[in-house]
């Protein structure tokens, strides 16, 4: 794996840097610097193997490249043998999500961050991976600001950050390394926005015939900006939504993870402030940017190759339609009784069609990934 540019930057540089500012909105480069330090340290896990990165690796668009995940959809944890659900998505782009709330007027719950939007913001969600059981596994908050105190030069530069007290109270300690992680996060490392489509539309390139007829695809037939928005410069592809695809179980994970035959996993239901049973099954709108280097696919990583999950948009809902993978027809849903059959299932596009829709969202990869692209 090849160390990012920004890592050159050491900790004792950062302490020059520093401003000593304890506003933390005013962020400078201090702190992304040792937000950075912070994303890629495995010592705030249990057993000292696992950091941030490892499930959202810069050089892999910001996922988990690791043998696990791609074979069974899903990241092992610290211990080497714990294995999650839920498939790692791209941390790219994260930061765009809008907090997580309900909206009114579209009668939609809207934003957050990980699958199930349980964490309201990109600080929420920085830090739940240290005390999650199958991931970093520290038992708790304090566990690990003691770790972040073994590091005197973490120390002094939460000391010249945040103020001389930041360590008095572990509370605000914790608050202040998710803040810290957030801010590498929201830093154009994880939002270049310089894929093939981004130059297209400022000029510098040019769409192929077939990457033309995949975006007008996506815009009408296929109706993939219904959630996938391709709207103004700098589209996020998606509206930060939750839907319920139909996915199936991916039964291969579940043998791995010991969840058992009778568990299902109800996504958005299952968060706290979610009390709607029509929303049982329904996941994140991810954003489609570098959807072509950032599979397994799906938030159980069921499906590994882009263009299946295209053929099952289009066909999940066709009798006899065959997935792929598998060489068998569709399995059913998970939670299959709340599925959208309003923007996928009967897509009646045909194989070329397919292939230009694909087109298309390969010209979605940020220029850095590009020779990621299968």
């Amino acid at each position: 794996m090849k160390h990012h540019a920004l890592l050159v930057t050491t900790l004792a540089s950062l302490l020059l840097i520093g401003c000593g500012s304890t506003d933390t909105e005013g962020f400078g480069y201090d702190q992304i610097a040792l937000g950075e330090q912070l994303f890629h340290d495995t010592t705030l896990s249990q057993n000292k193997t696992m950091s941030c990165a490892t499930c959202h690796v810069i050089d892999a668009a910001m996922i988990d490249p690791r043998e696990t995940s791609n074979t069974l959809g899903a990241s092992l944890g610290d211990d080497g043998f714990s294995i999650a659900d839920r498939n790692a998505p791209t941390a790219a782009y994260a930061s765009f999500a809008p907090a997580f709330h309900f909206d009114s007027e579209e009668g939609l719950f809207i934003g957050g961050q990980f699958l199930d939007g349980r964490a309201a913001d990109l600080t929420a969600q920085a830090k739940g991976p240290f005390l999650n059981p199958v991931e970093m596994q520290m038992p708790d908050a304090a566990s690990v600001i003691e770790r972040v105190k073994e590091n005197s030069s973490y120390v002094s530069a939460f000391k010249s950050i945040y103020g001389e007290d930041i360590f008095d109270d572990t509370d605000r300690a914790y608050e202040a390394l998710a803040q810290t992680i957030a801010k590498f996060e929201k830093s154009k490392t994880f939002s270049p926005f310089d894929s093939k489509y981004d130059r297209a539309q400022k000029g510098q390139a040019t769409l192929t015939d077939s990457e033309k007829r995949g975006l007008d695809l996506f815009n009408g037939k296929a109706t993939c900006s219904a959630c996938h928005p391709a709207e103004g410069e700098n589209a996020l592809f998606t509206d930060f939504s939750y839907d319920n695809l139909g996915v199936p179980v991916n039964h291969a994970l579940r043998e791995a993870n010991g969840k058992g035959a009778d568990f299902i996993d109800n996504g958005l239901y299952d968060n706290p402030m979610v009390k709607d049973t029509t929303l049982k099954g329904a996941f994140k709108v991810s954003t489609l940017r570098n959807i072509a280097v950032t599979g397994p696919y799906m938030h159980n990583g069921v499906f590994k190759d882009l263009k299946t999950v295209i053929h099952f948009y289009n066909t999940r809902d066709v009798a006899g339609a065959i997935n792929p993978e598998t060489g068998e027809v569709w399995e059913k849903g998970e939670v299959d009784i709340n599925k959208n059959t309003e923007e996928l299932g009967n897509l009646k596009l045909s194989e070329a069609e397919e292939n230009d829709l694909l087109a298309f969202l390969l010209t979605l990869t940020d220029a850095q990934y590009e020779h990621l692209v299968p």
